[in-house]
C-alpha cells in the first residue's frame, strides 16, 4: 500500500496575513478595500468627466477687459477639473461602481 504524496502548499499568504492582520494579495502587497477602490474609482470617474467637460470650455470666447491670457487657461484648467470632481462625488455617469467592481474582481483574480 503506498502513501499519497502531497502537494507542497504556499503558507506565505497566510503567513502573512497572520501576522500584518489585513488581507494581502499574492505578491504580497496590501488587498484593497473595497472604500479605498471606491475612492479610486470616484477619483477616475472625476477624471474622465473633467476630460469630457474640457473641449466644452475651450470653444467659449475670451473676450472682454479681463478676459484671456495664460491665467484663465490656468482658471478654466481649474475649474473643469473641479467640476469634474463635483459632478462625480454627487453621483456622476455611474463609471464609478463599475470601475470598482472590476478593481476588487482583478484583485480576487491576482492579475
Amino acid at each position: 500500500m503506498s502513501t499519497p504524496v502531497s502537494s507542497p502548499i504556499d503558507l506565505s499568504l497566510a503567513a502573512s496575513q497572520a501576522t500584518s492582520g489585513r488581507p494581502t494579495l499574492p505578491n504580497g502587497g496590501p488587498a484593497m478595500t473595497a472604500d479605498k477602490a471606491l475612492k479610486a474609482a470616484q477619483e477616475f470617474e472625476a477624471v474622465f468627466i473633467s476630460e469630457m467637460l474640457k473641449p466644452m470650455f475651450e470653444s467659449l470666447p475670451t473676450e472682454g477687459p479681463f478676459g484671456g491670457g495664460p491665467s484663465e487657461g490656468i482658471w478654466r484648467s481649474l475649474l473643469v477639473t473641479e467640476m469634474g470632481k463635483e459632478i462625480s462625488q454627487s453621483g456622476g455617469f455611474g463609471i464609478a461602481k463599475h470601475v470598482q467592481a472590476e478593481m476588487l474582481k482583478l484583485q480576487e483574480t491576482g492579475k
